[in-house]
């Protein structure tokens, strides 16, 4: 039964979609390749028409007897020459003298001529019949019987396509599905190309369709999709598929109706077509590419538009077969073969020429930016090649799409893509690219679309500029940096911000490149735009994550430093944005951002900002109400707490954590005692400082850690050392003990004068805080700064009062409790100066008894006295005092030593400038009966030793107070106790008396005899070394005893150096 006509013709008032000149001219050339015949008629063919109906029915029937067969005849004798003598016998009989030679073609042509012009339907489809039963095999033969069918469909498009039907249901599903054995038994291959001659006779029937192609179109379009989809591949079926297609295409073209109707075959047209060019060779021999791609142009004409996925198909394989072939110069070397080598060359040229028209063909469907930025990303592969002349050929193909954009279209919509900026980023990528037509073609296409960008503005002034801008591309190349920046310039001023963004991000992928010359391209591009202060604040999240992304794959060392010069350049313009997204990009623990925080330390006002606005956001501190648990770590106090933290340890900031020490100092103090607010404690009492394993810290545990780095950090070690010893540390782990903690550390920072001045001024700001956490710990550090010897140097009396007083009315009952304290100190009243020393004079009598009432509480008086005196001084008394509690150091009872090894820390602190010596003096003799205490049975006098024998070492201002705060810290038994003799030994190999140097060598020289074995376990490499370095002094010493020394024990201590291995 035959197929009804489309049913989805319909004619609609749409605007006009005429295939454009450019591509109808093109497809009008190479007929020689697919085959197709000219849409005129021959010459000859009106005369033979009216002869033909001049003829009786009898005398059709004879005549189409006769063609029938003579085309029989010729068919068995393909390969032979046939003459045509019944056919110029026929032609003689109707008075018909074809002066030119008849084509091959001609009795097919006469043959459907005297088809169309017959009126029995029944001898129509007999002899239609006969031809379809034809061999297949030869090319003319197949071009002869869809010419004939073609001719007659103009009168019978009923039965010329209920033929084609049956045909399509038996003989050619027969072909289709014959076995590879059957096929090779079929020598003749009758019917092996009877799909082919199906989809010529489909576009010879669009041809001579005329006024009836509309209705008809989707069923012919469908039928050839069928039969190349079914049909087994080869050159035969894909140049009957291309001729076909042009002759729909020629046909679609000469009706009118065509702009208006909708069809439904065209995206499986293309899927055909493109599957052809996907299966043409890597080489040039033929025009078939440039004709597929005309076709696929024509086609995209058509009503519906094309969807996006179909266009992005089109052009992805359309630019993988023209730019995937070899470079021009060795195409010709890559041909097969052949009997006539063709001219490769002009092939390409047209071929290419095909490629930019359908190119420009799309920017005219659809005039707007957002086209030309939909075609410009589907070249994104072939700018980014490795190979130069694939980069060549894409340059120059966006360069004559955007000049014909510039010339001849107007964009009708003011779209701003944001993408625009991502593909200006690859052409700019191009500027320094090997080949040099590459660079100015890249640079011209940046300029034509900041031309395009700037004519959608409407900006007069910018477009002349602009057009000077052009003109540098035409002279030589000289000037690149200044164009280079003038480019950049206009691409800052003129790309939206989305745009700018997506160009930035663009040059910072290529940084990961291995190509030198494009990574450097790239981070002077970046360089170039950061410093041109173009950046806004809303980019700066994108263009940090984007760097922050590619960092770890970055190659090149100078390419890093550039890019960490560019980050400070950030960072200086948008200092707040910059610190809040380094916050966010990753958690401070795992350390991967800490190269860009230190990009931020090279300048040190930037520094200042960064480390300033740290602090500031430990502030930020919602109720405890309004925070659920998943959230804690991600709370803004926490990220910063956690940022300066590692920053305590980078070497850039060192400086400016020094300068911002009361700040952070009162922002972890706060911190640490807002998460007790929180219940977040968990990870604190139960971390082991000695797991050398990283591990991620908790928050509690980690504010405790940097409030202690900060003081080892900024050099005050001797702060974090007496609330080590005093395992004044552990007093921050629990809420309960926390302002014990606060006031030990207060007190320690307030005897070595640890930012007094600018803690103090912190403090009083926190005091006049609303947040009682604040409260709390400005008013503890301020009572006990209020013993402080250089207190009177940074404030008045007056001042003090009046702040001491703004505490008595805070609701907090510690607070106020500790004003008063304050309130009554010797500073605010110094008359309590001499009260306080007639007091001590009078337990002085009753402490220098031989037994005297409670011992251990007297000595507590007596060291809240000397505290208090501060920087007063208990003057004479103190050496009394010393004196009596080294007696004590042997007393039988363990609490007495302890509190008189402690108190004595204290007093040998309390003479004064002019007992200070006296003191020193007396602190010598107490050494070697606190070492020996180091050993104690009793743990609480062991731990009171080690705070005042460190005491005694700053006192006395030793070599090594440092290292030996590390044995008295870290240490144990034996070892330690080692080493400490080993540092003090060495610090009196250069004493100027000699009897007290003689006294040192011999005792190295003893542990080096006799405790051989122990130096080599408890000793690290940095101790051997420290030992080596005062061996070699010994070596030019003008005292021969100690060179002889040198040489006696050099080999021992070499030989440890080898033992010792951590």
């Amino acid at each position: 039964m035959a197929a009804s006509p489309s049913d989805g013709f319909r004619r609609l008032r749409w605007g006009s979609k005429r295939l454009s000149r450019p591509v109808q001219q093109e497809m009008d050339t190479g007929r020689e390749i697919t085959g197709e015949h000219p849409s005129d008629s021959p010459p000859w063919e009106e005369e033979l028409v009216s002869k033909i109906r001049a003829m009786s029915a009898l005398e059709k029937t004879l005549a189409l007897e006769a063609i029938s067969h003579c085309i029989q005849r010729h068919s068995q004798l393909v390969r032979k020459e046939v003459s045509y003598t019944s056919i110029q016998e026929l032609l003689a009989s109707l008075k018909l003298d074809l002066k030119q030679p008849l084509e091959k073609t001609f009795p097919f042509h006469f043959y459907g001529l005297i088809l169309r012009e017959c009126a029995s339907v029944d001898l129509v489809k007999r002899h239609l019949a006969s031809l379809l039963e034809l061999c297949h095999q030869s090319s003319s033969q197949r071009e002869g019987i869809a010419l004939a069918i073609g001719i007659t469909s103009a009168s019978h498009m009923e039965e010329v396509w209920a033929m084609l039907e049956h045909l399509g249901r038996t003989r050619f599903l027969q072909s289709t599905f014959m076995s590879p054995e059957s096929q090779q038994l079929d020598r003749n291959t009758h019917w092996k190309w009877v799909g082919s001659t199906s989809l010529l006779c489909l576009g010879q029937i669009a041809m001579h369709a005329r006024e009836q192609i509309l209705p008809w179109v989707d069923n012919i379009a469908s039928r050839m999709v069928y039969y190349f989809s079914c049909s087994p591949y080869d050159n035969v079926l894909k140049t009957s598929f291309l001729s076909a297609a042009i002759m729909l295409m020629k046909a679609l073209q000469r009706e009118d109706g065509t702009q208006n109707y909708k069809f439904t075959q065209i995206s499986e047209l293309i899927s055909c077509l493109l599957c052809v060019l996907q299966k043409e060779p890597n080489f040039l021999a033929t025009l078939f590419r440039q004709k597929i791609i005309l076709v696929i142009a024509a086609l995209s004409n058509l009503r519906p538009s094309l969807k996006p996925t179909v266009k992005s198909k089109i052009l992805q394989t359309c630019l993988q077969s023209l730019y995937s072939l070899p470079p021009t110069e060795t195409l010709k070397r890559k041909l097969p073969p052949l009997e006539a080598a063709p001219d490769v060359m002009m092939l390409y040229q047209k071929s290419v020429q095909a490629l930019d028209l359908l190119l420009q063909n799309f920017v005219s469907e659809n005039k707007s930016m957002d086209e030309i930025c939909f075609l410009l990303q589907h070249t994104e592969p072939w700018l980014k090649s490795d190979k130069i002349h694939e980069r060549k050929r894409v340059v120059q193909s966006v360069f004559l799409l955007l000049k014909y954009v510039v010339d001849h279209v107007k964009l009708t919509e003011e779209a701003m893509p944001s993408m625009l900026g991502h593909q200006i980023g690859l052409l700019t990528l191009l500027w320094r690219d090997k080949d040099k037509a590459t660079q100015s073609r890249s640079r011209q296409c940046v300029c034509l679309l900041l031309q395009l960008l700037i004519q959608q503005k409407g900006s007069t002034a910018e477009f002349t500029y602009l057009n000077k801008m052009r003109s540098f591309e035409v002279r030589a190349h000289r000037e690149s940096e200044t164009r280079f920046f003038n480019l950049v310039k206009a691409l800052d001023e003129n790309l939206t911000v989305a745009q700018h963004t997506q160009l930035i991000l663009t040059l910072l992928h290529e940084l990961c490149s291995r190509n030198r010359l494009r990574c450097d391209l790239a981070a002077q591009l970046l360089l170039l735009i950061f410093e041109d202060h173009s950046i806004k604040p809303e980019q700066v999240a994108e263009i940090l994550q984007g760097l922050f992304l590619k960092l770890p794959c970055i190659i090149f060392k100078n390419i890093l430093q550039t890019m960490m010069k560019a980050v400070t350049m950030l960072g200086t313009q948008h200092t707040q944005e910059t610190v809040e997204v380094l916050l966010s990009l990753c958690h401070p623990s795992e350390r991967k951002v800490i190269p860009l925080w230190t990009a931020l330390a090279t300048n040190n006002r930037l520094a200042r900002k960064v480390i300033t606005l740290l602090y500031m956001k430990l502030k930020l501190r919602p109720p405890k109400e309004l925070v659920r648990l998943p959230e804690q770590a991600q709370l803004i106090s926490q990220l910063a707490l956690g940022t300066i933290y590692e920053l305590l340890y980078v070497r850039e900031y060192k400086a400016t954590v020094r300068w911002a020490f009361a700040g952070i100092l009162l922002g972890l103090l706060t911190q640490l005692h807002y998460l007790f607010e929180l219940d977040a404690v968990e990870g604190l009492s139960d971390y082991q400082e000695d797991i050398l394993e990283a591990r991620t810290l908790s928050p509690c545990r980690t504010c405790l850690e940097a409030l202690k780095g900060l003081f080892w950090t900024t050099n005050y070690w001797e702060v974090f050392a007496e609330l080590k010893l005093l395992r004044g540390w552990e007093l921050f782990e629990h809420l309960e003990t926390y302002t014990e903690g606060v006031t030990l550390l207060a007190r320690a920072m307030a005897h070595y004068d640890c930012e007094v001045k600018a803690v103090l001024g912190q403090a009083v700001i926190s005091l006049k805080s609303s947040e009682e956490r604040d409260n709390i710990v400005a008013i503890l550090i301020i009572t006990e700064f209020l013993n402080s010897q250089e207190l009177t140097q940074y404030t008045s009396r007056k001042t003090m009062d009046n702040f001491l007083n703004l505490g008595l009315n805070n609701p907090n009952q510690l607070v106020r409790a500790m004003s008063l304290k304050g309130l009554s100190s010797i500073l605010m009243h110094p008359k309590k100066v001499v009260l306080l020393q007639n007091w001590l004079v009078g337990l002085l009598d009753s402490f220098l008894k031989p037994e005297p009432r409670d011992l251990i509480g007297l000595m507590e008086i007596l060291g809240d006295i000397v505290h208090c005196l501060g920087g007063q001084g208990v003057g004479t008394l103190s050496l009394k005092i010393a004196q009596r509690l080294l007696s004590l150091f042997e007393h039988a009872q363990g609490d007495v030593r302890a509190g008189a090894i402690f108190l004595y820390g204290s007093v040998i602190y309390s003479g004064g400038r002019k007992l200070r010596p006296a003191l020193r003096t007396h602190a010598w003799h107490a050494l070697v009966p606190l070492l020996l205490h180091l050993g104690d049975s009793c743990p609480q006098v062991v731990t009171k030793t080690k705070f005042t024998f460190l005491r005694c070492a700053i006192l006395l201002k030793w070599e090594f107070r440092k290292e030996l705060f590390g044995r008295l810290a870290w240490g144990s038994g034996l070892g330690a106790e080692n080493d400490i003799f080993i540092y003090m030994a060495l610090m009196h190999l250069s004493s100027p008396h000699h009897s007290m140097k003689l006294a040192a060598m011999r005792f190295i020289g003893g542990l080096l005899q006799d405790y051989f074995a122990d130096l080599c376990v408890c000793l690290t490499k940095n101790d051997v070394q420290t030992l080596l370095t005062h061996f070699e002094l010994l070596k030019q010493d003008r005292d021969s005893t100690s060179r002889r020394f040198y040489r006696s024990f050099l080999d021992d201590v070499i030989e440890l150096s080898q033992y010792v291995t951590y």
